[in-house]
Protein backbone atom coordinates (compact mmCIF):
# COMPACT_ATOMS: atom_id res chain seq x y z
CA UNK A 1 0.00 0.00 0.00
CA UNK A 2 2.36 2.93 -1.45
CA UNK A 3 0.10 6.21 -2.09
CA UNK A 4 0.40 7.27 -5.97
CA UNK A 5 1.92 10.85 -6.19
CA UNK A 6 0.15 13.75 -6.89
CA UNK A 7 1.48 13.91 -3.79
CA UNK A 8 4.71 14.69 -1.61
CA UNK A 9 5.40 12.17 -2.74
CA UNK A 10 7.22 10.02 -0.17
CA UNK A 11 9.38 8.61 -2.89
CA UNK A 12 7.59 6.77 -1.47
CA UNK A 13 4.29 6.95 0.10
CA UNK A 14 1.56 9.79 0.60
CA UNK A 15 -1.56 10.02 -1.45
CA UNK A 16 -1.95 13.90 -2.18
CA UNK A 17 0.81 15.68 -0.94
CA UNK A 18 4.63 10.03 -0.85
CA UNK A 19 22.45 9.57 -12.97
CA UNK A 20 25.12 8.71 -14.65
CA UNK A 21 24.37 7.87 -18.04
CA UNK A 22 22.24 4.56 -18.24
CA UNK A 23 24.43 1.64 -19.62
CA UNK A 24 23.18 -0.40 -22.63
CA UNK A 25 19.99 -2.42 -21.03
CA UNK A 26 20.31 -5.77 -20.83
CA UNK A 27 17.74 -7.04 -23.05
CA UNK A 28 17.17 -4.33 -26.03
CA UNK A 29 14.47 -2.09 -26.46
CA UNK A 30 12.63 -0.88 -29.52
CA UNK A 31 9.97 0.84 -31.13
CA UNK A 32 9.98 -2.04 -33.85
CA UNK A 33 7.86 -0.62 -36.31
CA UNK A 34 8.43 -3.26 -39.17
CA UNK A 35 6.61 -5.43 -37.12
CA UNK A 36 3.09 -4.72 -37.84
CA UNK A 37 0.53 -7.12 -36.69
CA UNK A 38 -2.14 -4.74 -38.46
CA UNK A 39 -2.08 -1.99 -39.95
CA UNK A 40 -0.95 1.22 -38.26
CA UNK A 41 0.21 -0.70 -35.29
CA UNK A 42 3.71 -1.10 -33.88
CA UNK A 43 5.15 -3.04 -31.35
CA UNK A 44 7.35 -1.90 -28.33
CA UNK A 45 9.52 -4.40 -26.56
CA UNK A 46 10.15 -4.05 -23.29
CA UNK A 47 12.54 -6.72 -21.07
CA UNK A 48 11.61 -9.25 -23.79
CA UNK A 49 8.18 -9.15 -24.66
CA UNK A 50 6.30 -7.06 -27.00
CA UNK A 51 3.32 -5.05 -26.42
CA UNK A 52 1.36 -3.31 -29.45
CA UNK A 53 1.53 0.67 -29.08
CA UNK A 54 -1.45 3.06 -29.72
CA UNK A 55 -1.86 6.76 -28.59
CA UNK A 56 -1.65 6.13 -25.02
CA UNK A 57 2.13 5.15 -25.75
CA UNK A 58 4.23 7.71 -23.73
CA UNK A 59 7.47 5.65 -22.67
CA UNK A 60 10.48 6.58 -23.59
CA UNK A 61 13.35 4.50 -24.62
CA UNK A 62 15.37 5.94 -21.10
CA UNK A 63 12.90 4.51 -19.25
CA UNK A 64 12.69 1.29 -20.86
CA UNK A 65 16.53 1.14 -20.79
CA UNK A 66 16.28 1.42 -16.83
CA UNK A 67 13.99 -1.59 -16.26
CA UNK A 68 16.66 -4.26 -16.21
CA UNK A 69 18.62 -3.02 -13.69
CA UNK A 70 16.84 -3.90 -10.87
CA UNK A 71 18.45 -2.09 -8.09
CA UNK A 72 16.74 -3.55 -5.21
CA UNK A 73 18.02 -6.97 -5.94
CA UNK A 74 21.90 -5.69 -6.92
CA UNK A 75 23.86 -7.42 -3.88
CA UNK A 76 25.36 -4.42 -1.59
CA UNK A 77 23.41 -1.73 -3.15
CA UNK A 78 22.46 0.43 -0.70
CA UNK A 79 18.89 -0.04 -1.93
CA UNK A 80 18.93 -3.13 -1.73
CA UNK A 81 20.28 -3.35 1.80
CA UNK A 82 17.77 -1.08 2.71
CA UNK A 83 15.39 -3.64 1.56
CA UNK A 84 16.45 -6.45 3.18
CA UNK A 85 16.68 -4.30 6.63
CA UNK A 86 13.01 -3.87 6.28
CA UNK A 87 12.92 -7.29 5.36
CA UNK A 88 13.91 -8.44 8.64
CA UNK A 89 11.59 -7.20 10.58
CA UNK A 90 8.63 -8.93 8.88
CA UNK A 91 10.20 -13.09 8.96
CA UNK A 92 8.78 -16.35 7.68
CA UNK A 93 6.64 -18.05 7.84
CA UNK A 94 4.29 -15.40 8.55
CA UNK A 95 5.48 -12.95 5.90
CA UNK A 96 6.15 -14.07 2.13
CA UNK A 97 8.38 -11.70 0.26
CA UNK A 98 7.52 -10.53 -3.54
CA UNK A 99 10.60 -8.86 -4.73
CA UNK A 100 10.90 -9.79 -8.80
CA UNK A 101 7.10 -9.22 -10.05
CA UNK A 102 7.40 -7.42 -14.05
CA UNK A 103 6.63 -3.49 -13.87
CA UNK A 104 4.57 -3.96 -16.49
CA UNK A 105 0.65 -4.04 -15.42
CA UNK A 106 -2.49 -3.53 -16.98
CA UNK A 107 -4.40 -0.63 -15.46
CA UNK A 108 -6.94 -2.44 -13.54
CA UNK A 109 -4.54 -3.62 -11.58
CA UNK A 110 -2.58 -0.60 -10.84
CA UNK A 111 -5.25 1.52 -10.35
CA UNK A 112 -9.30 0.01 -10.55
CA UNK A 113 -7.86 -2.85 -8.29
CA UNK A 114 -6.99 -0.08 -5.76
CA UNK A 115 -10.08 1.86 -6.29
CA UNK A 116 -8.56 5.02 -7.83
CA UNK A 117 -11.81 7.28 -9.21
CA UNK A 118 -11.69 7.85 -12.78
CA UNK A 119 -10.51 11.62 -12.65
CA UNK A 120 -7.33 10.88 -10.43
CA UNK A 121 -4.53 12.39 -11.30
CA UNK A 122 -2.55 9.67 -11.42
CA UNK A 123 -4.14 8.06 -14.24
CA UNK A 124 -3.05 11.03 -16.27
CA UNK A 125 -0.38 10.70 -19.14
CA UNK A 126 1.37 13.54 -17.67
CA UNK A 127 2.37 11.88 -14.36
CA UNK A 128 1.93 7.78 -15.65
CA UNK A 129 4.07 6.13 -17.93
CA UNK A 130 1.96 3.96 -20.55
CA UNK A 131 2.59 1.04 -22.77
CA UNK A 132 -0.74 1.38 -24.11
CA UNK A 133 -3.74 2.43 -23.44
CA UNK A 134 -4.66 -0.60 -21.28
CA UNK A 135 -0.88 -1.30 -19.86
CA UNK A 136 0.93 0.81 -17.89
CA UNK A 137 4.38 0.64 -15.96
CA UNK A 138 3.29 0.19 -12.63
CA UNK A 139 3.82 3.66 -10.21
CA UNK A 140 3.11 1.81 -6.73
CA UNK A 141 4.06 -1.68 -6.05
CA UNK A 142 0.03 -1.55 -4.73
CA UNK A 143 -0.37 -2.77 -8.16
CA UNK A 144 0.17 -6.50 -7.46
CA UNK A 145 -1.92 -6.14 -4.04
CA UNK A 146 -5.08 -7.76 -4.89
CA UNK A 147 -2.77 -10.82 -7.08
CA UNK A 148 -1.50 -11.44 -4.16
CA UNK A 149 -4.78 -11.43 -1.71
CA UNK A 150 -6.27 -13.20 -4.32
CA UNK A 151 -3.39 -16.30 -4.27
CA UNK A 152 -3.40 -15.91 -0.56
CA UNK A 153 0.21 -17.52 -0.08
CA UNK A 154 0.19 -16.52 3.09
CA UNK A 155 -1.11 -14.34 6.23
CA UNK A 156 1.22 -11.60 4.97
CA UNK A 157 3.81 -10.37 2.59
CA UNK A 158 6.20 -7.44 1.69
CA UNK A 159 6.32 -6.23 -2.03
CA UNK A 160 9.56 -4.52 -3.15
CA UNK A 161 9.96 -3.39 -6.86
CA UNK A 162 11.19 -0.54 -8.88
CA UNK A 163 8.61 1.89 -9.97
CA UNK A 164 7.97 4.58 -12.33
CA UNK A 165 6.23 7.94 -12.69
CA UNK A 166 7.06 11.20 -15.02
CA UNK A 167 8.12 13.67 -12.07
CA UNK A 168 10.74 16.72 -11.09
CA UNK A 169 13.80 16.62 -12.06
CA UNK A 170 16.28 17.55 -8.90
CA UNK A 171 18.21 15.59 -6.33
CA UNK A 172 15.85 14.00 -4.46
CA UNK A 173 13.76 13.17 -7.34
CA UNK A 174 13.89 10.38 -10.39
CA UNK A 175 11.34 8.60 -12.48
CA UNK A 176 12.49 5.57 -11.70
CA UNK A 177 12.50 4.70 -8.11
CA UNK A 178 12.04 1.99 -5.65
CA UNK A 179 9.23 1.31 -3.38
CA UNK A 180 7.77 -1.62 -0.71
CA UNK A 181 4.96 -2.56 1.23
CA UNK A 182 3.58 -5.32 3.30
CA UNK A 183 0.21 -6.37 4.99
CA UNK A 184 -1.04 -8.58 7.62
CA UNK A 185 -4.39 -10.65 7.21
CA UNK A 186 -6.55 -12.45 10.26
CA UNK A 187 -9.56 -14.68 8.90
CA UNK A 188 -12.72 -14.67 10.77
CA UNK A 189 -13.19 -18.26 9.55
CA UNK A 190 -9.49 -19.09 11.27
CA UNK A 191 -9.62 -17.75 14.57
CA UNK A 192 -10.98 -19.08 17.87
CA UNK A 193 -14.45 -18.34 18.12
CA UNK A 194 -14.38 -15.31 15.52
CA UNK A 195 -13.01 -13.07 17.63
CA UNK A 196 -10.43 -11.24 15.84
CA UNK A 197 -10.21 -8.50 18.37
CA UNK A 198 -8.84 -11.39 21.24
CA UNK A 199 -6.76 -13.07 18.59
CA UNK A 200 -4.99 -9.86 17.21
CA UNK A 201 -4.32 -8.42 20.65
CA UNK A 202 -2.40 -11.59 21.40
CA UNK A 203 -0.19 -11.22 18.96
CA UNK A 204 0.46 -7.90 19.66
CA UNK A 205 1.92 -9.29 22.94
CA UNK A 206 4.34 -11.36 20.93
CA UNK A 207 5.70 -8.57 19.34
CA UNK A 208 8.87 -6.84 20.45
CA UNK A 209 9.01 -4.09 23.20
CA UNK A 210 10.97 -0.72 22.22
CA UNK A 211 11.66 2.33 24.13
CA UNK A 212 10.18 4.54 21.16
CA UNK A 213 9.09 7.91 22.43
CA UNK A 214 5.55 8.09 20.32
CA UNK A 215 3.23 10.62 20.26
CA UNK A 216 -0.53 9.60 18.56
CA UNK A 217 -2.66 12.19 20.31
CA UNK A 218 -6.00 11.43 17.66
CA UNK A 219 -8.57 8.38 18.08
CA UNK A 220 -8.06 5.25 16.07
CA UNK A 221 -11.52 5.90 14.45
CA UNK A 222 -12.62 9.52 13.60
CA UNK A 223 -16.05 9.39 11.75
CA UNK A 224 -15.03 12.70 9.62
CA UNK A 225 -11.45 12.00 9.49
CA UNK A 226 -10.79 8.88 9.64
CA UNK A 227 -13.67 6.71 9.50
CA UNK A 228 -13.84 2.88 10.61
CA UNK A 229 -15.51 0.99 7.74
CA UNK A 230 -19.00 0.31 9.47
CA UNK A 231 -20.22 -2.33 6.94
CA UNK A 232 -17.60 -4.98 7.59
CA UNK A 233 -15.74 -3.78 10.72
CA UNK A 234 -16.14 -3.32 14.59
CA UNK A 235 -14.58 -0.69 16.77
CA UNK A 236 -12.90 -3.11 19.07
CA UNK A 237 -11.69 -5.57 16.10
CA UNK A 238 -9.91 -1.81 14.12
CA UNK A 239 -8.36 -0.40 17.66
CA UNK A 240 -6.30 -4.31 17.74
CA UNK A 241 -5.54 -4.33 14.41
CA UNK A 242 -4.43 -0.96 14.61
CA UNK A 243 -2.12 -1.75 17.43
CA UNK A 244 -0.52 -4.76 15.69
CA UNK A 245 0.34 -2.18 12.66
CA UNK A 246 1.66 0.49 14.15
CA UNK A 247 3.88 -1.82 17.05
CA UNK A 248 5.21 -3.52 13.86
CA UNK A 249 6.27 -0.37 11.85
CA UNK A 250 7.75 1.36 15.05
CA UNK A 251 9.62 -1.75 14.97
CA UNK A 252 10.99 -1.42 11.63
CA UNK A 253 11.75 2.55 12.72
CA UNK A 254 14.21 1.56 15.80
CA UNK A 255 15.50 -0.46 12.97
CA UNK A 256 16.30 1.58 10.54
CA UNK A 257 17.01 5.09 12.49
CA UNK A 258 19.58 2.75 14.99
CA UNK A 259 21.73 1.68 11.74
CA UNK A 260 21.23 5.47 10.84
CA UNK A 261 22.52 6.52 14.19
CA UNK A 262 25.70 3.76 13.91
CA UNK A 263 26.59 4.66 10.28
CA UNK A 264 26.75 8.29 11.78
CA UNK A 265 28.48 7.75 14.64
CA UNK A 266 30.70 5.47 12.34
CA UNK A 267 31.70 8.60 10.18
CA UNK A 268 32.77 11.14 13.07
CA UNK A 269 29.22 13.27 12.39
CA UNK A 270 27.05 11.86 14.72
CA UNK A 271 26.88 14.19 17.86
CA UNK A 272 23.80 15.22 16.96
CA UNK A 273 22.07 11.95 16.49
CA UNK A 274 24.06 10.32 19.32
CA UNK A 275 21.87 12.04 22.36
CA UNK A 276 20.55 9.67 25.24
CA UNK A 277 16.77 10.94 24.46
CA UNK A 278 14.76 7.27 22.56
CA UNK A 279 13.98 8.30 19.13
CA UNK A 280 10.73 10.12 18.60
CA UNK A 281 7.93 9.42 16.25
CA UNK A 282 4.37 10.94 15.67
CA UNK A 283 1.02 9.31 13.95
CA UNK A 284 -0.52 11.48 11.92
CA UNK A 285 -4.12 10.86 10.44
CA UNK A 286 -4.26 10.42 6.43
CA UNK A 287 -6.07 9.47 4.04
CA UNK A 288 -5.52 7.01 1.22
CA UNK A 289 -8.21 5.33 -1.25
CA UNK A 290 -7.56 1.97 -0.38
CA UNK A 291 -7.28 1.91 3.62
CA UNK A 292 -9.20 3.54 6.43
CA UNK A 293 -8.55 4.59 9.00
CA UNK A 294 -4.90 5.57 7.73
CA UNK A 295 -1.99 7.16 9.06
CA UNK A 296 1.15 8.45 8.45
CA UNK A 297 4.47 7.69 10.45
CA UNK A 298 6.37 10.64 11.20
CA UNK A 299 10.33 10.54 12.69
CA UNK A 300 11.98 13.15 13.99
CA UNK A 301 15.57 13.24 13.04
CA UNK A 302 18.65 15.55 12.94
CA UNK A 303 16.18 18.16 13.72
CA UNK A 304 13.44 17.96 11.82
CA UNK A 305 10.20 15.91 11.52
CA UNK A 306 10.45 13.06 8.27
CA UNK A 307 8.05 11.65 7.17
CA UNK A 308 8.58 8.06 6.63
CA UNK A 309 5.71 6.14 5.59
CA UNK A 310 2.10 5.78 5.42
CA UNK A 311 -0.52 3.01 6.46
CA UNK A 312 -4.00 1.42 7.40
CA UNK A 313 -6.51 -0.78 7.94
CA UNK A 314 -7.44 -2.36 4.25
CA UNK A 315 -10.39 -1.53 2.42
CA UNK A 316 -12.74 -4.31 2.72
CA UNK A 317 -13.93 -4.01 -0.79
CA UNK A 318 -10.73 -4.99 -2.07
CA UNK A 319 -10.22 -8.18 -0.09
CA UNK A 320 -13.81 -8.87 -1.02
CA UNK A 321 -12.99 -8.68 -5.08
CA UNK A 322 -9.59 -10.59 -3.86
CA UNK A 323 -11.95 -13.23 -2.83
CA UNK A 324 -11.25 -13.19 0.90
CA UNK A 325 -14.26 -11.26 1.89
CA UNK A 326 -13.45 -12.91 5.62
CA UNK A 327 -9.94 -11.86 5.96
CA UNK A 328 -9.61 -8.12 7.40
CA UNK A 329 -6.18 -6.13 8.50
CA UNK A 330 -3.24 -3.66 7.82
CA UNK A 331 -0.96 -2.71 5.29
CA UNK A 332 1.67 0.08 4.43
CA UNK A 333 3.99 0.96 1.90
CA UNK A 334 7.23 2.96 2.10
CA UNK A 335 9.69 5.12 -0.44
CA UNK A 336 13.26 2.38 -0.19
CA UNK A 337 15.48 5.25 -2.05
CA UNK A 338 14.30 7.94 0.39
CA UNK A 339 15.13 5.67 3.53
CA UNK A 340 18.31 4.60 1.37
CA UNK A 341 19.88 8.37 0.80
CA UNK A 342 18.80 8.83 4.93
CA UNK A 343 20.69 5.59 6.43
CA UNK A 344 24.17 6.32 3.69
CA UNK A 345 23.76 10.20 3.67
CA UNK A 346 23.28 9.77 -0.31
CA UNK A 347 22.97 13.49 -1.05
CA UNK A 348 21.56 12.61 -4.89
CA UNK A 349 19.28 10.27 -6.27
CA UNK A 350 21.50 9.77 -9.22
CA UNK A 351 24.12 8.51 -7.55
CA UNK A 352 21.76 5.02 -7.06
CA UNK A 353 21.96 4.43 -10.73
CA UNK A 354 25.82 4.99 -10.87
CA UNK A 355 28.11 2.09 -12.25
CA UNK A 356 31.10 3.51 -10.54
CA UNK A 357 33.27 1.84 -8.27
CA UNK A 358 34.13 4.78 -6.52
CA UNK A 359 30.37 4.99 -5.58
CA UNK A 360 29.45 0.96 -5.32
CA UNK A 361 32.92 -0.21 -3.52
CA UNK A 362 31.55 1.97 -0.23
CA UNK A 363 28.66 -0.04 0.50
CA UNK A 364 28.70 -4.63 1.42
CA UNK A 365 26.62 -6.54 3.04
CA UNK A 366 29.34 -8.32 5.11
CA UNK A 367 30.29 -4.79 6.75
CA UNK A 368 27.75 -2.70 8.48
CA UNK A 369 25.68 0.19 6.99
CA UNK A 370 28.17 3.12 6.48
CA UNK A 371 27.66 6.36 4.86
CA UNK A 372 28.52 7.61 1.59
CA UNK A 373 31.93 9.65 1.28
CA UNK A 374 31.72 11.65 -2.03
CA UNK A 375 34.58 11.07 -4.49
CA UNK A 376 34.06 14.64 -6.02
CA UNK A 377 32.21 17.32 -6.68
CA UNK A 378 32.13 18.58 -10.12
CA UNK A 379 31.31 22.57 -11.30
CA UNK A 380 27.51 23.01 -12.04
CA UNK A 381 26.84 24.30 -15.63
CA UNK A 382 23.55 26.49 -15.56
CA UNK A 383 21.91 27.37 -18.86
CA UNK A 384 17.80 29.13 -19.42
CA UNK A 385 15.90 28.10 -22.04
CA UNK A 386 12.68 30.44 -22.29
CA UNK A 387 9.73 30.28 -24.32
CA UNK A 388 6.19 31.18 -25.56
CA UNK A 389 3.16 29.02 -24.44
CA UNK A 390 0.90 28.93 -28.65
CA UNK A 391 -2.79 29.56 -28.23
CA UNK A 392 -4.99 30.32 -30.99
CA UNK A 393 -5.72 33.60 -30.50
CA UNK A 394 -2.28 35.09 -30.42
CA UNK A 395 -0.93 36.78 -34.00
CA UNK A 396 0.91 39.62 -32.00
CA UNK A 397 4.77 40.53 -31.95
CA UNK A 398 5.07 38.08 -29.11
CA UNK A 399 4.45 35.51 -31.18
CA UNK A 400 2.26 33.33 -33.71
CA UNK A 401 -0.09 30.39 -32.86
CA UNK A 402 1.03 27.50 -34.77
CA UNK A 403 -0.26 24.90 -32.02
CA UNK A 404 -2.24 25.37 -29.13
CA UNK A 405 -0.96 24.01 -26.26
CA UNK A 406 -1.17 26.62 -23.77
CA UNK A 407 -4.47 24.96 -22.24
CA UNK A 408 -2.71 21.49 -21.42
CA UNK A 409 0.39 22.64 -20.56
CA UNK A 410 2.07 20.27 -18.05
CA UNK A 411 5.82 20.49 -16.48
CA UNK A 412 6.32 17.82 -16.47
CA UNK A 413 6.32 17.59 -20.19
CA UNK A 414 9.40 19.58 -19.99
CA UNK A 415 11.10 17.25 -17.40
CA UNK A 416 10.47 14.44 -19.84
CA UNK A 417 12.36 16.38 -23.22
CA UNK A 418 15.08 17.03 -20.73
CA UNK A 419 16.05 13.57 -19.18
CA UNK A 420 15.28 12.59 -22.76
CA UNK A 421 18.19 14.35 -24.30
CA UNK A 422 20.65 14.75 -21.00
CA UNK A 423 19.86 11.95 -19.32
CA UNK A 424 21.73 12.06 -15.60
CA UNK A 425 24.13 15.06 -16.75
CA UNK A 426 20.78 16.87 -15.61
CA UNK A 427 21.22 17.73 -11.77
CA UNK A 428 17.46 19.99 -11.31
CA UNK A 429 15.56 21.47 -13.62
CA UNK A 430 13.11 24.46 -12.11
CA UNK A 431 11.29 26.99 -13.19
CA UNK A 432 13.00 30.30 -12.74
CA UNK A 433 10.73 32.68 -13.99
CA UNK A 434 7.19 33.34 -15.94
CA UNK A 435 5.80 36.49 -17.76
CA UNK A 436 2.14 36.95 -19.61
CA UNK A 437 1.78 39.42 -21.87
CA UNK A 438 -0.33 42.19 -21.24
CA UNK A 439 -2.07 42.45 -25.02
CA UNK A 440 -2.32 39.03 -26.23
CA UNK A 441 -2.32 37.18 -22.84
CA UNK A 442 0.27 34.78 -23.94
CA UNK A 443 2.08 33.21 -21.16
CA UNK A 444 6.22 32.89 -21.37
CA UNK A 445 8.15 30.42 -19.00
CA UNK A 446 11.61 30.40 -18.43
CA UNK A 447 13.46 27.20 -16.80
CA UNK A 448 17.11 26.88 -15.73
CA UNK A 449 18.78 23.65 -15.98
CA UNK A 450 21.92 22.99 -13.77
CA UNK A 451 23.78 20.62 -16.07
CA UNK A 452 26.33 18.90 -13.93
CA UNK A 453 27.82 15.64 -14.02
CA UNK A 454 28.25 12.78 -11.16
CA UNK A 455 31.77 11.53 -12.51
CA UNK A 456 33.53 14.31 -14.42
CA UNK A 457 33.50 17.93 -15.55
CA UNK A 458 31.68 18.75 -18.55
CA UNK A 459 32.98 20.92 -21.15
CA UNK A 460 31.56 23.78 -22.71
CA UNK A 461 30.33 22.13 -26.27
CA UNK A 462 29.47 19.91 -24.40
CA UNK A 463 27.11 21.17 -22.68
CA UNK A 464 25.98 23.41 -25.67
CA UNK A 465 25.12 21.04 -27.44
CA UNK A 466 22.91 19.43 -24.95
CA UNK A 467 20.88 22.57 -24.45
CA UNK A 468 20.74 23.36 -27.93
CA UNK A 469 19.08 19.97 -28.51
CA UNK A 470 16.78 20.56 -25.40
CA UNK A 471 15.56 23.57 -27.15
CA UNK A 472 15.46 21.82 -30.57
CA UNK A 473 12.98 19.08 -28.95
CA UNK A 474 11.41 21.50 -27.22
CA UNK A 475 9.81 23.06 -30.29
CA UNK A 476 9.71 20.16 -32.17
CA UNK A 477 7.51 18.36 -29.75
CA UNK A 478 5.71 20.73 -27.93
CA UNK A 479 5.32 23.50 -30.62
CA UNK A 480 7.10 26.03 -27.89
CA UNK A 481 7.94 29.40 -29.32
CA UNK A 482 11.87 29.65 -28.03
CA UNK A 483 12.76 33.68 -27.07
Amino acid sequence: MVGHRSEVDNRGVKTPIHLFQLPAPIHSYSFANHQKPSAGVSLLSIDGHNYQTDSWTNVPPNIISAIPRRLHLQPSHPIAQTRELIESRFPAPIFKHYNNFSPVVTVAQNFDSLGFPADHPGRSRTDTYYVNKDTCLRTHTSAHEADIFRADESVGYTISADVYRRDAIDRSHYPVFHQMEGARLWDRQEVSGGDIAKAVWADVERLPKHDLKVEDPNPTIHEERNPLQRDFHRAEEVEAIAAHLKRSLEDVVVEIFSHAKAAALASGNGKAEAADEPLRVRWIEAYFPWTSPSWELEVFWQGDWLELLGCGIVKQDLLHNSGVPTKLGWAWGIGLDRVAMLLHAIPDIRLFWSQDERFLSQFSTAKPIARFVPFSKYPACYKDVAFWLRSFSSSSAAGGGLRSNAQDFHENDVMEIVRGVAGDLVEDVKLFDQFTHPRSGRRSLCYRINYRSLERTLTNAEVNGLHDDVRAELVRKMGVELR
